[in-house]
């Protein structure tokens, strides 16, 4: 959560959602589309930076097109004190693109994009002295990277909201 839990108005929402549709376009265009000055709309993107509404700016790069067209969800459950060191390989290893720690049977899920079927069974390989792996490689992309909208928000007001009725 960002570091100031101050509400997001319609304003803030609509410069979200452009920005994270295309990080590139302009002060100019989304004081157009939010009917701000420019210098506004300036001032609550460095608002919502510092509190740490707005993380970073990305190019979103297709993996294939780079030379990395097979990717797939390695999924790792571990026990003991190894996870720290697991933690700083998975960290180290380019070929992972995402990780989280989860719950569950899961310690770590894993998003990865690599050269081919062999050079997945060389990570898988890098991965077995710390734990069980479990992969399963992409076919297709359902939902990509979706846009976060004040929708998702909304609705955790409303069962926020039910559950202060109980």
């Amino acid at each position: 959560m960002a570091k100031n839990k101050k509400a997001l108005d319609k304003i803030d929402w609509k410069i979200l959602t452009e920005l994270q549709a295309d990080a590139r376009v302009s002060t100019a265009e989304l004081a157009r589309k939010t009917a701000l000055s420019a210098p506004a709309v300036a001032e609550r993107v460095q608002k919502l930076r510092e509190r740490g509404v707005i993380r970073g700016f990305h190019a979103t790069v297709d993996s294939a097109a780079v030379g990395l067209p097979v990717t797939a969800v390695i999924r790792m459950s571990v026990v003991g004190d190894i996870l720290a060191r697991l933690a700083i390989l998975l960290q180290s290893l380019p070929e992972v693109v995402e990780c989280y720690r989860g719950t569950g049977n899961d310690s770590f899920i894993m998003k990865v994009c690599v050269a081919s079927v062999e050079h997945l069974e060389q990570l898988i390989n890098k991965l077995t002295p710390f734990g069980m792996t479990t992969t399963s490689v992409v076919l297709s992309t359902v939902v990509g990277r979706r846009v976060l909208d004040p929708t998702v928000a909304e609705w955790k007001a409303r069962l926020k909201g039910k559950e202060n009725k109980r």
